[in-house]
């Protein structure tokens, strides 16, 4: 049986995958990206993004990523839809199915599948996604300036957006379903210092009111079932991001969360052959910036390794020592 053969297949179309694009295109390993559930990332649900260089006017996610992909596809990276559904790492080449059906063979795979963040689950919290309720606080609080909000949550990551939170907003409201943080003693201890943060203890989020933009959020107190509305302009949803790595899971390393394990400074895996970048593998930034970071270096990590393995004949690093010796 014949199956379509490629030297670099992509998994997900976001940051980090589509960074990774357009350096293997450009290094004529004409690469194969599979786009996945979520094209374009968690930036394609992002409104305004401000934070991201070169655009000093800000720019729209969904814009944002469109670039993206139009620079990617200028050097010949051909974008397919569908969703790897389940792999096969145990020799070369790799084995990669498309939506249980499509079977892909790839010298080297280099997984950008990104992470998603956990909601509450609620009806309007999809719909009100980017219209004042965010789950990135680094991202959107400048949008918040003195206006107040409210985040949900209780570990390391509400304690410290909530701290970040209090740059720009007049007021702070950390929801928490126990009376017990779970975040650590120091960031407790900064949280509890600073005066524009409030603490509702034992209080679950009900619903979110606003028809175009957040407008307040409908409360209950666990403990005394009374019900109540806080009027605020943005949620901030801190109650945990989720690799989207289950499907590597008992191929490569990763830690109790799910993040895939990369040799230090490297996006190299526990396989050779196979990378992983973006917020597949970094659980501490997870940034567009760091994303786009982490995808030249997959790229440049694949480029070297197929390399190595004369599976392609020319280097990166070779055309990179050819420019500097025609530019000396």
């Amino acid at each position: 049986m014949n199956f379509e053969h490629r030297q670099v297949i992509i998994i997900g179309a976001g940051s980090a995958g589509l960074t990774a694009a357009i350096y293997t295109a450009r290094a004529n390993l004409k690469p194969l990206v599979i786009r996945g559930p979520e094209p374009g990332g968690q930036l394609a649900t992002t409104t305004e993004v401000e934070n991201y260089p070169g655009f000093v006017n800000g720019i729209l996610g969904p814009e944002l990523m469109e670039h993206f992909e139009a620079q990617a596809a200028r050097f010949d990276t051909e974008l397919r839809y569908g969703t790897i559904t389940s792999v096969d790492l145990a020799q070369r080449p790799f084995r990669l199915i498309v939506d249980d059906e499509k079977t892909l063979l790839s010298d080297a795979v280099i997984i950008a599948t990104g992470a998603s963040p956990k909601y509450l689950g609620l009806e309007n919290e999809k719909r009100l996604l980017g219209h004042g309720v965010s789950s990135c606080a680094t991202c959107d609080a400048a949008f918040f300036r003195e206006q107040e909000v409210a985040i949900v949550g209780g570990g390391d990551t509400a304690m410290e957006d909530a701290i970040f939170l209090t740059r720009f907003c007049s007021k702070v409201y950390v929801i928490h379903r126990r009376k017990k943080l779970r975040a650590t003693k120091i960031l407790q201890e900064r949280a509890f210092a600073k005066e524009k943060i409030s603490f509702i203890w034992n209080t679950l989020v009900e619903d979110i009111l606003g028809e175009d933009e957040v407008e307040g959020l409908l409360l209950k107190n666990i403990e005394t079932g009374e019900t109540y509305i806080l009027p605020i302009a943005g949620l901030f949803v801190a109650i945990g991001y989720q690799p989207n790595t289950k499907i590597f899971q008992g191929w490569l390393e990763m830690d109790s969360k799910g993040y895939i394990h990369t040799l230090p400074g490297s996006t190299y895996t526990n396989i050779a052959g196979v990378f992983a970048s973006g917020d597949a593998q970094d659980y501490v930034y997870r940034q567009a910036a760091t994303a786009v970071g982490t995808g030249c270096m997959a790229a440049i990590d694949a480029e070297r390794w197929l390399e190595s393995q004369n599976l392609v004949s020319v280097s990166l690093a070779d055309k990179w020592g050819r420019l500097a010796d025609s530019q000396d």
